[in-house]
């Protein structure tokens, strides 16, 4: 497929804000240009919303909630089920317009993460219904019982790295559960977002679903601080993360926040094969440039089977074929922007001078203006488990590689982190799976499979990697609705 086939940009949302059913221009007139990483041309230019935008929004959002509340789950549902195949029904498009802002090759990542976005959409468009209650027998003479009310408006911050995905579940979760809901996509990719909500908007009614573009200190902040927005879910950062915390904590609001990760991944000797190096590389998400907070960045590979595992590993890598996102040949595609690239170069320059031995890759080019932000798949070896790139989340193609000896070991060093969102881990042994998924102190763990979420699966994470779960209804229920108890006297 050409890469320079013309992409259907958003039309009616070219404005970037969705309020009351209706896209509006900013108040104040600004702009954002959002840019493709793999050629650095601007692809659209969209409004960037600032605190007066968000008011408008909350407002909107807020009158709707009075009528989207009383609605039948299974209603609520419907409009979810309905939007799920208008997405599907313009997959292509969306696709190959996620690929251009975000740089994720559309064979590999976008064309897949439009289709997970359908399938969440249509997994709580089917179990919105389940939402139940309790009675309790509190003995005769009287009737109990529970209900799950919404909260109210709920604003959905989303990152750039799976901004379709993510979106889709924050809008399922809070639409299904009977919340309305404000949406700010990240300033640097949020086209394929605008392009499902201009779906969403001929669909929902108006003020379900809003939607704010805009820097995260300005839209961003104007929602974690607003006191009519009932919750906050972000995924991003753990940093940024902090501050939307703080923000709502102030004012005791709800927050389920998705931050970052450093997940290991775990290969006992028994799992000495192809299948398991290339699992390794998917589970670093070198496909994805290695932009996830599930990335399994650090690799532990017992030292009886180091030399003859790792060199599997190296070629499983050296097979990816980098290159331009909208290109079918490309495996990888760039990283989102100038400065996440200059982020990554000075963590790969510093275990450089430290002494590190590069596997496969290394040290990046000097940007320029027009160059391509593609950077090599990188493997290091040569460093522990207390260097700087050991420890903090790169969000980038680099994946950290060091032999173990014993199980208690590794165990140890898996855990010496203050993230715990994601570990992999490889063996055939079920005892030894299900002792380490037990041990592993993560939110998700996965035995000898390296995919994604999939609708159904609570997915969170622990210590400084967040604070609740969604993917699942049973984490629409705890995040996104509150508990009422009434009890009748017979």
């Amino acid at each position: 497929m050409n890469p320079q086939r013309t992409l259907v940009l958003p039309s009616k949302g070219s404005t970037g804000l969705l309020i009351d059913g209706q896209w509006i221009d900013p108040k104040d007139g600004g702009t954002l240009d959002i840019q493709n990483p793999s050629n650095r041309s601007t692809v659209a230019t969209v409004g960037r919303s600032t605190a007066a935008d968000v008011d408008r929004a909350v407002a909107s959002a807020a009158e709707a909630f009075k009528s989207w509340r009383l609605l039948a789950a299974r209603e609520r549902g419907a409009f979810l089920t309905r939007l799920g195949n208008a997405v599907a029904d313009n997959a292509e498009d969306i696709a190959r317009l996620l690929a251009a802002e975000t740089g994720n090759a559309i064979r590999t990542q976008s064309r897949g993460e439009v289709a997970s976005t359908v399938e969440v959409l249509r997994y709580y468009g089917g179990v919105a219904s389940e939402q139940k209650g309790e009675t309790l027998p509190l003995g005769q003479g009287l009737f109990s019982y529970s209900t799950r009310d919404p909260l109210g408006v709920v604003a959905a911050i989303i990152p750039w790295n799976s901004p379709l995905v993510l979106g889709a579940v924050k809008i399922g979760m809070a639409l299904a559960t009977g919340n309305t809901l404000i949406l700010k996509p990240a300033e640097d990719a949020p086209l394929a977002v605008i392009r499902v909500c201009e779906l969403a908007a001929e669909i929902l009614p108006p003020g379900v679903l809003n939607v704010v573009t805009g820097r995260g200190s300005d839209a961003g902040a104007a929602l974690a601080q607003h006191p009519d927005v009932a919750k906050v879910s972000f995924t991003g950062s753990s940093e940024v993360g902090r501050g939307v915390l703080h923000a709502v904590a102030d004012r005791i609001g709800h927050a389920t926040l998705e931050l970052g990760g450093k997940s290991p991944a775990i290969v006992f000797p028994d799992s000495n094969n192809e299948e398991t190096a290339k699992n390794i590389v998917a589970a670093m998400r070198f496909a994805r440039q290695g932009q996830s907070c599930t990335a399994g960045s650090r690799l532990f590979v017992h030292a009886d089977i180091w030399d003859d595992f790792m060199p599997k590993v190296i070629a499983a890598v050296e097979e990816l074929v980098i290159g331009d996102a909208l290109d079918e040949a490309t495996d990888m595609g760039a990283v989102i922007n100038t400065t996440r690239y200059q982020e990554i170069s000075d963590f790969v320059s510093e275990a450089e001078k430290q002494g590190a031995q590069f596997l496969t890759g290394g040290p990046s080019a000097t940007l320029d203006d027009e160059t391509p932000l593609r950077l090599e798949p990188t493997v290091i070896a040569g460093v522990d488990n207390n260097w700087r790139i050991a420890r903090e989340e790169v969000f980038g193609p680099v994946l950290v590689a060091i032999p173990w000896q014993s199980e208690a070991e590794v165990t140890s060093w898996a855990n010496d982190t203050h993230y715990g969102l994601a570990a992999y881990v490889f063996t055939q042994d079920l005892n030894t799976a299900l002792r380490m998924a037990e041990n592993v102190d993560a939110g998700w763990v996965q035995i000898n499979r390296a995919g994604g979420q999939l609708p159904g699966m609570s997915y969170g994470g622990r210590k400084q990697s967040g604070i609740g779960a969604e993917y699942s209804i049973e984490g629409a229920l705890e995040s996104y609705t509150q508990r009422k108890s009434v009890t009748i006297a017979l």
